[in-house]
């Protein structure tokens, strides 16, 4: 593997973090749970929920966003390189 792949690699998985935060919040509210206080009230991590939608639709541009910049100089590179 050339030093290319492994920043090609390290660029995808830094474009993908927020998909895996917005999945690890999905996990924790589940494994948190809800519960009714003896006053009535619903006690939940509902912040979770908003936040890990937030995180993968971030994660889902960003990944995006770094995937057609990538196929953009892919093409302009050889493009260039045709030429000479």
């Amino acid at each position: 593997m050339n030093r290319g792949e492994c920043i090609v690699k390290k660029k995808y998985l830094l474009a993908s973090t927020p998909i895996f935060l917005g999945v690890v919040c999905l996990i924790i509210n589940s494994m948190i749970g809800s519960s009714v206080a003896p006053d009535g009230t619903l006690e939940e991590p509902f912040f979770l929920i908003p936040l890990s939608y937030l995180f993968v639709f971030v994660g889902i541009i960003s990944v995006l966003f770094v995937s057609t910049i990538s196929m953009f100089k892919k093409t302009n590179i050889i493009d260039f390189t045709s030429y000479f």
